[in-house]
């Protein structure tokens, strides 16, 4: 369990606020006997990475809070087409010469989310998601089996921070954890801090496929769970189906992390689906600055691995639907009803 002063400040910046995040965290103790690292587990990456609390650009530099003519909006330039994008985003706001925080002060935030996203960005407008998706859907589609985690497979398809968070928790009570990564999309966290990936994948084994080449049917033919953070048509597309998987054997278990839910299309990162959720800390002025790191990502993490954790209780044979800005909504939907 890592415990310094650096770690001990971040918690500060979210003391009071993730309420809900800590029952979740006992109950996976509860269930599988693994003590949770709260505080590492939401800040190791900010730790190892030296950032400092966010305001209004998020601690990793990629996501921004922007102001709007009726509100806040998020914009996450977390790759570099959405870099290139930014031209076109300025012109269909109708500020082509402006700066993007010009540009949205001209509009509504629906509108800023409406272009960024059709752009293919990541893009929330604040509290936007705070409605009555649950964290986690829980969908039968294979019978019970057996019970408990030690022992099994966990085949980890995800990427970044949530997924792997989850699968790293499933394989500390005692499941064999298997990365695996596409030949020719790796996991972005590769590209980050070393340590934060290592630690996330410490003991897990590695494979890395051809996608497309159809092999990756047979990686999951004796996987016990699976835990991924892709859009639902894109493994279809693979011919790979959480619905067949969890019917051909009992006790099975699909954890899928999206950033809204598998019949919403959008994309999202930890810093936009905290803000789409209402997960946001103010400034001395009332106005909205980021909270944390990324926040939504290892908070889903840990709403998966409890997830995972509970179906197995029940016999497993479930899809999961864990939503990122569902999540994030959990813990700011408690505080509103304590106030």
């Amino acid at each position: 369990m890592i415990k310094n002063a650096a770690l001990d400040y971040w918690m500060a910046t979210v003391e009071g606020r993730l309420g809900p995040l800590t029952a979740v965290a006992e109950n996976f103790t509860t269930l599988t006997g693994v003590p949770v690292d709260l505080a590492g587990a939401l800040f190791e990456r900010a730790q190892l990475g030296g950032f400092h609390p966010p305001a209004r650009v998020s601690a990793g530099g990629s996501c921004r809070l922007l102001a709007t003519a009726d509100g806040w909006a998020a914009v996450n330039l977390a790759r570099p087409d959405d870099h290139a994008a930014l031209p076109a985003l300025r012109a269909l706001l109708g500020a082509p010469r402006a700066g993007l925080r010009t540009a949205a002060r001209r509009t509504s935030a629906a509108e800023v989310v409406r272009c960024a996203q059709m752009l293919g960005m990541a893009a929330a407008a604040l509290g936007s998601e705070r409605g009555d998706r649950a964290p986690v859907r829980a969908e039968r589609h294979g019978q019970p089996g057996s019970r408990g985690l030690a022992g099994l497979k966990v085949v980890d398809l995800s990427a970044l921070w949530a997924g792997p968070l989850c699968a790293r928790l499933l394989g500390l009570a005692g499941a064999r954890v298997v990365k695996v990564e596409s030949t020719t999309r790796p996991d972005g966290a590769r590209f980050g801090h070393p340590e934060f990936y290592r630690r996330l994948h410490d003991g897990h084994g590695s494979m890395v496929l051809d996608f497309a080449s159809g092999a990756l049917g047979g990686v999951l033919a004796d996987a016990d769970v699976v835990v991924e953070a892709s859009r639902p048509r894109a493994l279809r597309r693979l011919g790979v189906h959480a619905e067949e998987f969890l019917a051909a054997r009992p006790g099975r278990v699909w954890a899928s992390i999206t950033g809204y839910g598998r019949d919403d299309d959008r994309i999202a990162f930890g810093d936009d689906a905290a803000v789409a959720g209402g997960l946001i800390g103010r400034d001395r002025h009332g106005d909205p600055v980021f909270l944390g790191d990324a926040l939504a990502d290892p908070v889903t993490g840990l709403y998966a691995a409890r997830a995972v954790a509970r179906s197995r209780e029940r016999g497993g044979g479930e899809l999961l639907c864990v939503s990122m800005a569902a999540c994030a909504a959990a813990q700011t939907k408690a505080r509103a009803a304590t106030c």
